[in-house]
């Protein structure tokens, strides 16, 4: 059966998830319509945000035969500390707008899962209570207007345990995203940006506006620069990760600035709409860099095969975002830890199908397309 086959969304599928896109259409069917649009929808008329699938599948991988993947390992390390699968939970915004347990579970799920999680500066749960729940986790931050809360912020997320810093560098503002605009979407009083103050601007409907995209108007800069990652970079002793990176020139220049990673990243499709889909960004990113930095791919992730993808074309793992919110709205913390469970199994499958024991095994991986 080919895509074209597929239920709409909104239809349940009988029985357990067996793909990702099952619990895509398990969450359309339970999230009010405003929510869903939310989570689903991107900038201007879409385009990047269905480039970004149409982009995975049309990479080809060359598979190699005869070769021992009786025993194939999903294992590999990511910022210098191991995990159980070349992946990380992307940030996301908000996840008590899909279940009341919000990021706690997702969170949970990550640790259960051995993988890192990215806690968003605009988490509605603190990050001190995500860092509780135990595991690797990285703390996302957008360069607040006030640079003085910006590297509080920074300290904050080292004294709770946080490992890493992932600065996301492609959002001067939010993009324009119809969806939002058209539903007046605003936050419902229980969701709120635990992280930072922010007064009630978010919870505000108005009309012909997001007032999501109002709030962070007015209160992340878009004077953020090179300048700002070498503040970064010498506030804090984390890792530091540039998130949002498409052109080569841009990633040689964060790796010449001692960050530790890049992030191919057109943020799902929700900033510039236009945007060079992320996967045919990366191979020259990845050429680049050569090296002098880890490489990670985020946008469209939606199966083991497309991690594949990403590591035959020079990624080092991948952040996976919208599927965790689909597990987490359908069925909590057990559909978040379902969702990584069949990138795993998902991913182990196209590694032995294609000739590599483990994920280092993949350098030797062509792709095509």
């Amino acid at each position: 059966m080919d895509s074209r086959d597929d239920p709409p969304l909104g239809t349940v599928t009988p029985g357990p998830p067996l793909c990702l896109a099952d619990f895509e259409r398990a969450a359309a069917s339970v999230l009010p319509p405003d929510v869903w649009d939310f989570v689903a929808g991107g900038s201007g008329a879409e385009t990047t945000l269905d480039a970004n699938r149409t982009a995975l599948d049309r990479v080809f991988l060359v598979s190699r035969v005869l070769r021992d993947v009786s025993r194939v390992t999903t294992d590999t390390s990511l910022l210098g500390r191991p995990t159980d699968l070349p992946v990380a939970v992307a940030p996301i915004a908000y996840h008590r707008l899909v279940h009341p347990d919000g990021e706690l579970a997702t969170a949970r799920a990550a640790k259960a899962m051995g993988v890192p999680f990215t806690a968003s500066t605009l988490s509605s749960v603190p990050i001190e209570e995500i860092t509780a729940v135990g595991g690797t986790v990285w703390f996302q931050l957008y360069w607040l207007q006030d640079t003085q809360k910006c590297l509080d912020l920074v300290r904050r997320a080292e004294d709770a345990g946080c490992q890493a810093i992932v600065l996301t560098v492609d959002v001067p503002w939010m993009g324009r995203r119809l969806r939002d605009v058209r539903n007046r979407f605003a936050l419902p009083d229980h969701v709120r940006a635990a992280n930072i103050t922010t007064g009630t601007t978010a919870h505000q409907q108005s009309a012909n506006a997001s007032a999501v995209a109002v709030h962070t108007s007015q209160t992340f800069s878009s004077a953020v620069t090179w300048s700002s990652v070498a503040t970064l970079c010498r506030q804090t002793t984390l890792p530091v990760v540039l998130k949002g990176v498409l052109a080569p020139e841009d990633a040689v220049r964060a790796a010449e600035s001692g960050v530790d990673a890049v992030v191919v990243s057109n943020h799902g499709g929700r900033q510039l709409d236009g945007a060079i889909p992320s996967i045919n960004a990366l191979p020259e990113v990845a050429q680049a860099v050569a090296g002098r930095c880890e490489v990670l791919l985020d946008s469209g992730i939606r199966s083991g095969t497309d991690v594949l993808r990403a590591l035959a074309l020079g990624a080092s793992g991948v952040l996976v975002g919208r599927p965790l919110l689909w597990g987490l709205a359908t069925a909590g913390e057990a559909g978040a830890r379902h969702v990584l469970e069949l990138l795993a199994d998902e991913l182990r499958d196209a590694l032995g199908l294609s000739g590599c024991d483990s994920v280092k095994a993949t350098a030797r991986l062509r792709a095509v397309g």
